[in-house]
């Protein structure tokens, strides 16, 4: 299992040179632009992951061992996976090494929360 989620944080490090999220102007408040931020994510999902994942809200993954991103955290916690992009990942099969920027991995991992399924009832 620890692969699988190998697999997809690989896929999904290779765009280690996203740009930062843009930041909300609100004084002492000020934060990140989620929207933004998911949007940046969706770019590096689908210029580096499309290729092995379902990286939207609907279809199959082109490789059939590579996890559906929109079910991702079914299987694996956010946390876990924003740690192992930054650390890098490396994998038994043939692929890139990967690691991501923190802006890169926050940028990806903001997508990923906003298109989670609920699991499927029992």
């Amino acid at each position: 299992m620890r692969w699988i989620v190998a697999m997809a944080a690989a896929a999904v490090l290779a765009s280690c040179a996203s740009e930062p999220a843009s930041q909300t102007s609100e004084g002492a408040n000020a934060g990140l632009d989620l929207a933004a931020l998911a949007a940046d994510g969706r770019d590096i999902a689908e210029g580096q992951c499309a290729a092995c994942h379902a990286v939207g809200g609907i279809g199959e993954s082109p490789n059939p061992q590579a996890p559906l991103f929109r079910t991702i955290f079914q299987r694996y916690r956010a946390d876990v996976l924003e740690q192992e992009l930054n650390e890098g990942i490396r994998v038994s099969h043939p692929m890139p090494e990967f690691r991501f920027n923190p802006q890169g991995t926050d940028a990806l991992i903001a997508y990923l929360q906003s298109i989670q399924q609920a699991p499927p009832a029992q």
